[in-house]
């Protein structure tokens, strides 16, 4: 079955020197081990850095592996907090990140139905041209791989082209997987309204490219805690005596 072509399609290429995507359960010792390929959520971060409204949700549909998956530990000095004290020092953790990487990364947008306050801000093709114009100049913000220390760079590209690192693997399975976080705001079910739930999946790379879920179709879901959803008003532009809506400028 052919996935549908959306009309608000975006495609861009993320590079860096270093990435960390880390697994949750290494992070129990106070130390972070990447997977070997990016997360949906750290992707949709990388666009969202690019562009973003509180008017719809970006999804992510495929990334395509351009580099070998090559690892390195590093010796990082973390903050460690002292409990019950204001007293800190440094601790020695050992992190192990993914070095030179580069992926090939295809989304689209759709609208956020848990904004019907912001229903005049749907305007497809202002939306998309915006998208596509902060992704040519390198992002609104600052982009990462991950976490902080990891500087990602984003640019156009075409989907497919050029030589990917596994294009002739056909098949290459990474098993049980961190799938990324639904907000209270980009909630999909009664399940998911008002709380924070992780979801998880079983990713599968076919000729260098991985075919994302969406959220909702993920096999395992966890909610984590209750979560508001963040209000947005209305105010009035005194200069033009028009209506914009908190958040969507």
């Amino acid at each position: 079955m052919t996935k549908p072509i959306h009309p608000n399609l975006v495609e861009f290429q993320v590079s860096g020197d270093y990435a960390l995507f880390s697994d949750p359960i290494t992070r129990v010792g106070g130390e972070k081990c990447t997977y070997h390929v990016p997360t949906y959520e750290a992707l949709k971060g990388v666009l969202s850095s690019a562009y973003w409204k509180p008017t719809f949700i970006w999804y992510i549909d495929a990334v395509r592996i351009m580099e070998p998956i090559q690892t390195e530990v590093k010796g990082i000095r973390p903050i460690k907090y002292q409990h019950g004290t204001k007293e800190s020092s440094n601790d020695l953790a050992y992190y192990t990140y993914l070095k030179h990487v580069r992926y090939q990364v295809r989304a689209h947008f759709e609208w956020n139905d848990n904004r019907p306050e912001l229903a005049a801000d749907r305007k497809e093709n202002k939306h998309h041209n915006i998208a596509k114009r902060m992704i040519e100049k390198g992002g609104r913000r600052d982009i990462f791989l991950g976490t902080r220390e990891c500087q990602g760079y984003v640019e156009p590209c075409v989907f497919g082209e050029g030589r990917g690192a596994y294009d002739g693997i056909a098949e290459l399975s990474f098993g049980l997987m961190y799938h990324g976080l639904t907000y209270a705001d980009e909630a999909y079910s009664p399940e998911t309204q008002g709380r924070m739930t992780a979801n998880f999946w079983y990713p599968v790379m076919k000729n260098g490219v991985i075919d994302f879920l969406r959220p909702e179709d993920c096999p395992l879901h966890k909610p984590l805690r209750t979560m508001e959803r963040k209000p947005f008003g209305r105010k009035q532009n005194n200069f033009s005596g028009l209506s914009e809506f908190e958040g969507a400028v």
